[in-house]
């Protein structure tokens, strides 16, 4: 998931105001921070490759090698498995570039709370103009990760399938879509409107900070639509929200500020991408690409900047120049102004990139972020089943080219009694180490192991964490090409990983037996850990390469059909059942054109993990991403994303008022909103089946 009107850009949009700083590259494309040597996947992936195959088949029969002998246990199938699969009962759809939700013969779909539903306060009307106010009350923009919470039992495997709280996160904002003045106006590169003096209206500030976040919205079933219900647990999160630092980091000199002098506390979270759940039924959203909303104009931003691409020149939307100066405006500038930093805002951005837990059934409980996880692009963050008396292990994936996989492992056991956050606050953050004979390591990123000593610049547990990007590249991690969204088969423990894609990588970078010295299309990996979950080495394989029917490769060793051909693999889900949903995120720049034309919009296929077999189930309309997948508990309702619509629009279209897409309202006088989508199937089955 990105975080910008062209999320996976090769290109920016030209700057419509010349005079106005460059801004940072956003989304997936944000700048290549990791200049490390530590060893890439690709190369890795390589040295499994035979060279003397490459040379006599080309690139085809070297995959082909790869996953015909590869494994991780014996109930992987062979390449003699049968096509067909117990899992997928449904017929594919073709691709399509229709502007519209496309599903199988036999499924329904209804679009719920599009950006700008009224959901809290005085519940105000979704119109063009609504204030940064009323924004706050309403459905915020780009609807990305999400999770259903039954109203009744309060447990993620038990409950209502008809009613319960819909959590969902929302990852940016389209300024164009967002405020009705820009059409005419002078806009930024990133589409907001600037004043003729270079500020910002404070109340369009507003409006697009309380546009993030997250939105906990009640939801019900009844006489067979899903519709909003009123309830005091409603509420938003926002870019502004207060929030509490727990864990190591918590009361260190890298997070304290003249909002909080003692290190505690913070306000708001942004860019909240993919999510997780904890076993003690919590809300976590992730905070990915964080950085670009800072700027640091000091000669020297110190590493906890650099690092993660804090930009010197110029804050993404700007919101350091909201006209009125107010204090939650001119933290986004965390340039050095005062002696100390507890008089300015140098330390602001130390406190995002954070995974932070909101108690969804508790509308006063103030959010939580949990620093022991560490700090980067988090795309989301998933769990292997909790086992009492063991302690719980959760992953999560740093979203930008050439970054890494990390894993968590509690110091205390689970306890179903007893279980809450504190198990995110104290415990073992490790980064993956990928092996070319198909095993790997988990490397331990705590003070004082591995090096990570003050020789060599580290002097705490909280300057680890804080510099966790760094800390990995000491140690010797693997940089993956964009690990996004992950999943775990609570069956069988497999864990699953999309690599959605790096066209960064150049052939320098690689040597003559890969595959793929251009990663344009993407694949997911997977792994079994060797032992019990808070085991320190792995096994893992490739599950499918995504790519055209000639550049592609399923577990049987053949090539995706018209059936299922995808690429840039991101969203990623594995329901109860054992199906394995994905999601892509085709980059607005790219979808439909050249070699991704045969793509057609972003879309979400269904897999059967044991066969490989992969069917196409969902197409989107124009210009968005398909992302976020959860089920009610009976799995008879599933719940998708779509986000970012009528993205792919030129500046020239859009200054004329021609925009490609009206979804999901169809409407002349409406701009195009990013909505949930409700798909059931028309005779009352289990969603896939």
């Amino acid at each position: 998931m990105k975080s910008s009107p062209q999320p996976h850009t090769l290109e920016r949009r030209e700057h419509i105001v010349s005079n106005q700083p460059k801004r940072p590259l956003t989304g997936g494309d944000e700048p290549v921070c990791n200049f490390s040597n530590n060893p890439l996947f690709a190369d890795i992936l390589n040295s499994r490759l035979q060279r003397r195959q490459v040379l006599r088949g080309g690139i085809a029969a070297a995959v082909a090698t790869l996953f015909s002998r590869d494994r991780i246990t014996q109930r992987l199938a062979s390449p003699a498995v049968a096509a067909s699969s117990p899992l997928l009962g449904f017929n594919p759809i073709p691709v399509s570039t229709a502007d519209t939700i496309v599903v199988p013969e036999g499924y329904s779909a209804q679009v719920l709370i599009p950006w700008g539903e009224p959901i809290a306060g005085s519940y105000p009307s979704y119109r063009l103009d609504n204030s940064g106010a009323e924004q706050g009350m309403q459905i915020g923009q780009h609807h990305d990760g999400m999770h259903f919470f039954p109203i009744e039992g309060q447990s993620p495997d038990r409950g209502s399938s008809t009613e319960g709280l819909l959590v969902v996160n929302h990852e940016y904002v389209e300024p164009r879509y967002l405020h009705a003045a820009a059409v005419g106006q002078a806009l930024d590169s990133e589409g907001f409107p600037l004043k003729s003096d270079g500020k910002r209206d404070a109340d369009q500030v507003l409006k697009e900070m309380n546009g993030h976040g997250v939105s906990i919205v009640r939801v019900a079933n009844q006489n067979g639509r899903w519709s909003v219900v009123r309830d005091a647990r409603n509420r938003r999160i926002t870019a502004l929200t207060p929030m509490e630092l727990q864990g190591p980091v918590r009361g260190s000199d890298w997070v304290k500020t003249q909002y909080s002098p003692d290190g505690t506390r913070t306000r708001g979270t942004i860019n909240n991408c993919a999510h997780g759940v904890t076993p003690w039924n919590t809300y976590l959203t992730a905070e990915e690409n964080w950085a670009g909303y800072f700027r640091n104009g000091d000669a020297n931003p110190p590493r906890e900047h650099s690092r993660y691409g804090v930009s010197k020149e110029a804050s993404r939307y700007g919101w350091d120049l909201a006209d009125n100066g107010a204090d939650e405006y001119i933290r986004f500038d965390a340039s050095t102004k005062a002696a100390s930093p507890t008089q300015d805002y140098r330390n602001e951005p130390n406190t995002f990139g954070w995974i932070v837990e909101i108690d969804p059934f508790n509308p006063d409980s103030v959010p939580q972020k949990r620093t022991a996880l560490g700090r980067f692009a988090h795309e989301g963050v998933i769990f292997q089943p909790a086992v009492e008396g063991r302690p719980i292990v959760c992953y999560s994936g740093d979203d930008a080219r050439f970054e890494y996989v990390y894993k968590y492992v509690s110091a205390q056991p689970y306890s179903r009694a007893t279980a809450g956050g504190h198990l995110l606050d104290n415990g073992t953050l490790y980064v993956a180490r990928f092996k070319d004979d198909g095993t790997g390591e988990w490397l331990p990123l705590v003070f004082g192991r591995n090096g990570l000593t003050p020789e060599n610049g580290f002097r705490s547990q909280a300057d680890v964490l804080v510099n966790t990007r760094s800390a990995a590249d000491f140690v010797g991690a693997t940089k993956m090409d964009r690990p996004e969204w992950g999943a775990v088969d609570s069956s069988t423990g497999t864990v699953y990983f999309t690599l959605t894609n790096n066209t960064r990588r150049t052939a320098e970078q690689t040597d003559a037996p890969n595959p793929r010295p251009s990663n344009q299309w993407g694949h997911i990996i997977r792994w079994n850990e060797m032992g019990d979950p808070t085991a320190q080495t792995f096994q893992w394989e490739l599950f499918v390469l995504a790519g055209s029917e000639s550049d592609s490769r399923k577990l049987n060793g053949k090539g995706l059909s018209a059936d299922n051909i995808f690429a840039c693999p991101d969203g990623l889900w594995c329901d109860a059942g054992g199906r394995l949903w994905i999601q892509t995120d085709i980059s607005e720049s790219e979808m439909n054109k050249g070699d991704y034309a045969q793509f057609g919009n972003n879309q979400m296929l269904a897999a059967d993990p044991k066969t490989g077999e992969i069917r196409r189930f969902l197409t989107g309309p124009i210009g968005q991403e398909i992302t976020g997948v959860v089920s009610t508990p009976d799995r008879r309702t599933l719940f998708i994303n779509v986000q970012h619509p009528g993205a792919t629009v030129t500046e020239q279209d859009f200054a004329a008022g021609r925009l490609n897409s009206r979804w999901p309202d169809q409407n002349q006088q409406i701009y195009p909103r990013s909505a949930t989508v409700v798909i059931t199937k028309n005779d009352g089955g289990v969603i896939g089946s």
